[in-house]
């Protein structure tokens, strides 16, 4: 086959690919993720950094909570060696007792020692803390920023740690449960061989064992390559550290190609114990991986994620007030749209899904939210993250008789025959044609109301039901007498059929206004005593067809309500 697509105008001659690192025998591909990973918030570190207006103290305080609210456990504070006001909010936060026993908080800086120095400073007296220390690894860092080699990286990470010990033991008093957290900045363009190097030698200074844990982060500090690559190096470091057991093997992917997501579940399956991230992947360029996003894509294969995101909604306002950015509509789980399906043949999968989970509930007797979740295009209930469904389906002028019909379902508890959600849906095209944009439930009701459930009307069409009479004769039939108004005078009317509906016709058609029912449906709005009736018909007459409803507390009535209002459509 000839290759139809012409060389673009990009200089692609320009870049290179990525290092890749050589694993045959990677396991990660044929694992599945049976457990969530320990988590840790980076939004008031590397999400504050990156934000145009970064938070100030009382934002802070609120993400904070937020976070503590919500479950997560290990927290990055801030970075208190860059500023007076990160150190102050790091210490308020000590002070104030805001740090539960079991959250830890962790604080980030670089390996000098004046900043290492008020960096632990920083954290005296929090119950738990860590102290994260990082330098730039990579070849490119190495030669245009440092000007140094391996060793003399080496040698920067190695005294940082020497100094963080040293610190800790004179500045921190026994209150304080001190870990620490050392990080090969832009670990996924360093040589492999190296990173382990460097993080061998830290772990020679710290002596991880029992009862003292190291946490060795591999940050995709700028992602380039593909998610694939990033498990491969994160199962080689896996393999080839040594004291494996007492090392909490991290990652912290960010998000240049578009990948972190899955680069952060493909690391977590090469090995990784805990991933580091942001509240719906805020961060600097495109953003840290989606903490989010990670943790309800656990949930949504039934792994318990270990945060709550029972209201997304509220944390989305807060996560939004708290950095100033808005949560896009698309956005995986948490944006407007997410839950809200437009299109006809969504919408008709969408409503037949809830259909058949009420039939298996009822069959069952279990309630719907303890039944396993199976509606099309939904790959998690909106109910379980605080969501209710009035958004689900919503009507545009791509919607079909699906979506109207399931407004109608889910705002008025009517259940419309299938001819009739065609019928009405014509009338709402009509409108989103003639109008454009979206149809509101409100305005899908004001115009289900005009077309089948309007008021008296003058004119020839002008039928109203004043009042009825019925009475079953000994042969099973019924006889039904009427008032109605009709063309502006009040008539009685009679006719016998084998029910209401049909003795309405035949008395109808003694008047001039035949009617042939070709199809009917009722059903109850409710339980209990003061429960409503719908009725619905279909009538033809001089080759016009047309439904009829009705909506009333008498069932009875309601049906002749719904032939009046099939007569006043088919005759019009």
């Amino acid at each position: 086959m000839t290759d139809r697509q012409r060389p673009g105008p990009l200089p692609a001659h320009r870049y290179r690919p990525p290092a890749t690192v050589e694993l045959p025998d990677r396991t990660w591909p044929s694992r599945t993720a049976r457990t969530a990973p320990r988590w840790l918030s980076t939004d008031l570190r590397d999400g504050n950094q990156a934000l145009i207006d970064p938070m100030g103290p009382t934002r802070k305080r609120r993400m904070f909570d937020l976070l503590v609210a919500m479950g997560y456990k290990e927290i990055e504070v801030g970075f208190p060696a860059a500023s007076r006001a990160d150190f102050d909010f790091v210490r308020s936060l000590v002070e104030d007792g805001a740090i539960p026993e079991d959250v830890t908080v962790s604080v980030l800086t670089q390996a000098r020692e004046e900043l290492i120095a008020r960096t632990v400073e920083s954290v005296a007296g929090a119950p738990r803390a860590t102290v994260h220390l990082y330098n730039a690894t990579s070849p490119l860092f190495r030669q245009v920023v440092f000007d140094t080699d391996r060793a003399g990286c080496t040698a920067i990470a190695v005294e940082g740690t020497r100094h963080v010990m040293a610190y800790a033991e004179k500045t921190l008093g026994p209150e304080t449960d001190l870990g620490f957290e050392y990080s090969p900045e832009l670990f996924t363009d360093t040589e492999s061989d190296f990173a382990l190097e460097i993080c061998e030698a830290v772990m020679d200074v710290w002596q991880p064992g029992p009862d003292r844990e190291i946490i060795l982060n591999l940050p995709a500090t700028v992602e380039r390559a593909t998610p694939n690559v990033y498990a491969d190096q994160v199962e080689w470091m896996s393999r080839h550290l040594s004291r494996r057991a007492w090392v909490c093997l991290s990652v912290h992917p960010h998000n240049d190609r578009g990948t972190a997501v899955a680069a952060a579940e493909l690391a977590v399956l090469a090995g990784a114990d805990r991933v580091e991230g942001c509240l719906f992947g805020q961060g600097e360029r495109t953003g840290n991986v989606d903490l989010v996003t990670l943790g309800l894509n656990l949930f949504s294969h039934g792994i318990d994620p270990r945060v709550d995101f029972s209201r997304i909604d509220e944390v989305r306002r807060v996560a939004e007030e708290c950095t100033q950015l808005p949560v896009p509509p698309r956005h995986p789980y948490a944006g407007d749209l997410v839950y809200t399906a437009f299109s006809g043949s969504h919408q008709d999968a969408i409503a037949k899904g809830f259909a058949a989970m009420e039939r298996t509930a009822a069959a069952t007797g279990t309630p719907v939210e303890r039944l396993p979740w199976a509606v099309p295009y939904l790959p998690i209930d909106p109910r379980d993250v605080g969501r209710s469904y009035e958004a689900v389906i919503r009507v545009n002028s791509q919607s079909g008789k699906g979506g109207v019909a399931h407004v109608l379902r889910t705002e008025h508890r009517l259940r419309l025959p299938r001819r009739l959600q065609i019928e009405f849906s014509r009338v709402i095209q009509s409108h989103t044609d003639a109008a454009g944009g979206e149809v509101t439930p409100a305005e899908i009701w004001a115009a289900f109301t005009a077309e089948y459930l309007p008021g008296p009307a003058p004119g020839a069409s002008g039928l109203e039901l004043l009042t009825h009479h019925l009475l079953t004769e000994p042969d099973g039939r019924v006889a039904l007498t009427v008032r109605v108004r009709l063309a502006g005078a009040v008539r009685e009317l009679t006719g016998t059929g084998t029910g209401p509906v049909d003795a309405f016709a035949r008395a109808l058609a003694g008047a001039g206004l035949p009617l042939r029912v070709l199809d009917y449906a009722e059903h109850a709005l409710a339980s209990g005593g003061d429960a409503r009736a719908a009725a619905y018909v279909e009538c033809e007459a001089d080759g016009r067809t047309a439904w009829g409803v009705g909506i009333d507390a008498n069932l009875v009535r309601a049906s002749l309500a719904a032939m009046v209002s099939a007569a006043r459509r088919v005759h019009r």
